[in-house]
């Protein structure tokens, strides 16, 4: 056992065990949840070294502390390296996460009350696409598009296009966090021009995709700003990511700092740093490749076996499985029958839920921490037959006691990185 997990049994005894059982349960579990993943072994190293001791308020150079040799040679190799992944112009890696990341650039650009053009929460958005219920939402005037799921999950760009013209958006938004599409950035771009507005592009749950050229790259297309954070599809640790075009590096920075929050977290920067560098490597781009294909897989097989989905299938690295329309559960029970099998996924709401956000219509599954295991077709066709068995089952004791012992089998063929393998 490592010194500091003596220490940590010998002074916490309560959290020590709950760490251990969190290590379990990663283990012996298959994580479908799409904004998770498992970071690399050197970033956890990261998290918990001296880094995390260092305040450092401001930007390399200009601090507002002393001791900042070398924080801020690992901020400039973050900035340097997030521009040459996503070929920007400017980029800002202090963000604490990808709320304040993008709440960082409505206030850096826009003025309270401005309207920005967004995807609608329940067709696909993220809360901070302005939701009604986040501050966002109240602090500016948010015109919510739609998508049109019985057409595959397409956006009418003409039906967009006119609903830019009537409410003349200074910011158009485009981006998901539930949207198993790909998107057509030029007809964003083009609405955009037409109306003079800004372009931004939040690629949090896609950003590792972008990086690893498995999906297009916004900023190739012209946009403005693109915001990712720096986990999920790029495995990184927990933090939020700016890029710009150079025109609004001075408005972007100012408001991350000090217009939003203080110092950084240098430990999250430095595991930053080390993420985008491995995301530029040519194992990281076969990765970025497989997720997408195991993701295929799963939504063909999981249909295969009578699921319906919203879209119809997946063109990126999620999907949404209408759980009423395909076994009569609600997207909360189906959550929890899943995790008694042994399957991490998330209760979600569908385009126009009529059902409430925590007993919703729906249930989001994603294939990038499986893949970071070393997951493929065979393990993605025996976890759509767990889903479709268990969730069929409506939780019946016996068949979930028999699927979990067959998906920790499974699971314990493929180690977590940075976790040691149970004995």
């Amino acid at each position: 056992m490592p010194s500091f997990r003596n220490e940590l049994h010998l002074n916490d005894l309560e959290v020590a065990l709950a760490l251990e059982g969190e290590e379990r349960r990663q283990q012996d579990g298959v994580e479908l949840i799409p904004s998770e993943n498992y970071t690399y072994p050197e970033v956890l190293e990261l998290l918990g070294s001296v880094f995390t001791n260092k305040y450092s308020e401001g930007y390399p150079g200009r601090r507002y502390y002393g001791g900042q040799e070398f924080t801020d040679q690992i901020e400039n190799l973050a900035r340097q390296r997030a521009c040459a992944l996503f070929r920007a112009e400017h980029a800002n890696v202090q963000p604490l996460s990808g709320s304040p990341m993008n709440q960082a650039v409505y206030l850096g650009l826009l003025q309270p009350g401005d309207t920005i053009l967004a995807m609608d929460l329940s067709h696909g958005g993220h809360l901070t696409h302005g939701a009604p219920v986040s501050h966002m939402g109240r602090l500016f005037n948010f015109a919510r598009y739609k998508t049109q799921p019985s057409n595959g999950g397409a956006i009418d760009f003409d039906e967009l296009r006119a609903m830019a013209r009537n409410v003349r958006p200074k910011l158009v938004l485009c981006g998901y966090s539930s949207y198993p599409r790909d998107l057509d950035y030029a007809s964003f771009k083009s609405i955009a021009d037409e109306v003079g507005a800004l372009t931004m592009a939040d690629v949090s749950h896609y950003g590792g995709l972008i990086a690893g050229n498995a999906l297009r790259n916004p900023l190739d297309a012209g946009f403005d700003v693109m915001t990712t954070t720096s986990h999920k599809t790029l495995r990184g640790p927990r933090g939020g990511i700016v890029l710009c075009r150079r025109e609004f590096a001075g408005k972007i920075d100012a408001s991350v700092f000090p217009g939003l929050q203080g110092g950084p977290h240098m430990n999250v920067v430095a595991g930053t740093a080390v993420t985008l560098k491995k995301a530029s490597t040519p194992d990281f781009h076969a990765y970025a490749k497989l997720v997408m294909r195991n993701a295929k897989v799963l939504a063909e097989a999981l249909m295969e076996h009578g699921m319906t989905l919203i879209t119809g299938g997946t063109d990126n690295h999620m999907m949404v499985v209408d759980t009423v329309a395909s076994v009569g559960l609600d997207g909360g029970a189906a959550e929890n029958i899943l995790d008694a099998v042994g399957v991490t996924a998330n209760k979600q709401i569908i385009p126009d839920d009529p059902r409430p956000p925590l007993k919703p219509s729906g249930i989001r599954l994603g294939t990038p921490a499986a893949t970071t295991r070393g997951m493929g077709e065979p393990e993605m066709r025996l976890i759509a037959e767990l889903i479709a068995e268990s969730l069929r089952s409506k939780g019946d004791a016996a068949v979930v006691k028999r699927l979990r012992s067959n998906s920790v089998e499974m699971c314990r063929a493929f180690p977590v990185p940075g976790i040691a393998p149970p004995s």
